[in-house]
């Protein structure tokens, strides 16, 4: 380098802190004050300069990771499905053709028949879900036996033929149950403190869903003969009364046997019993 530069001669004021010249160059591409002669300091490619920053790694980079790690946005609710008019087909199967049995072909009805039967049933709605409606099936012999005595002479053969017969009782303590089938509101209450009103509901709603269990028999392929004439009192007493249920109405139950159906009856015309306001 010139001599100028390192001469100790005749110091400058500017000169008096040589010590605060390096920095400058270590992290800028400035060359340190000099005079015009001075060798300019090349910058060393290890030391990026602050206009040229660290290049990041990729992997900080991609921001992949952090979108996989967010949770999918909630699906659009499903709107309600419309319902369509079922054919005619099963029109007729549940109303159009099907008839109250009388007589019966003797097919078995099994369990998972009387399963099936009762879990279409069962969607089937009531006040506050209360769903008061029991079921008892009669279906052997000694059964069968119990409750010939509280039968009406009419109703005695076809129901002693039929595979099964159903006692669709009523529980009048339905509100128990109210918790777990209203849970969100404490509706108990609205009947232990009125218990007229709790007999109302479930009579009411109790042969609501025995007319359900009849068309959900109808829908499954079986036929139903529903009746009332038998002796209420004494079916609760022989079948009832240890768990406080009450009898409704009877059903019996199978495959029927079309040679024993009965002329159809005639029914009302619409205007004979229907108003339209």
């Amino acid at each position: 380098m010139p001599s100028d530069v390192s001469k100790p001669s005749e110091p400058k004021p500017e000169d008096a802190k040589p010590a605060e010249a390096a920095p400058v160059v270590a992290t800028t591409t400035e060359a340190a004050p000099a005079t015009a002669e001075a060798t300019p300091v090349e910058p060393t490619p290890v030391e990026p300069t602050l206009a040229q920053p660290v290049a990041t790694p990729p992997v900080a980079e991609a921001p992949a990771p952090v979108a996989a790690a967010m949770p999918e946005p909630e699906p659009a609710p499903i709107p309600p499905r419309q319902g369509s008019p079922l054919n005619d087909a099963a029109l007729d199967q549940l109303f159009r053709s099907a008839r109250t049995q009388y007589g019966w072909t003797g097919a078995a009805v099994s369990d998972d028949d009387l399963r099936g039967i009762f879990d279409l049933m069962k969607w089937g709605p009531t006040s506050a879900n209360s769903s008061p409606a029991r079921f008892l099936f009669i279906r052997t012999q000694s059964a069968k036996d119990r409750l010939r005595p509280a039968l009406s002479s009419g109703n005695l053969q076809k129901t002693m033929l039929a595979p099964v017969t159903v006692i669709v009782a009523y529980d009048p303590k339905f509100y128990d149950y109210l918790p777990r089938l209203f849970p969100h509101t404490d509706a108990k209450p609205w009947f232990t403190s009125n218990p007229e009103l709790a007999q109302e509901t479930a009579f009411r709603n109790g042969t609501l869903q025995g007319a359900y269990f009849l068309m959900a028999a109808r829908a499954l392929g079986f036929g139903v003969g529903p009746m009332s004439g038998f002796d209420n009192a004494k079916v609760d007493a022989e079948f009832l009364s240890d768990r406080g249920w009450k009898s409704n109405f009877l059903v019996n139950i199978g495959h029927g046997d079309q040679n024993e159906e009965k002329p159809r009856g005639p029914r009302f015309w619409f205007d004979e019993t229907c108003l339209i306001l």
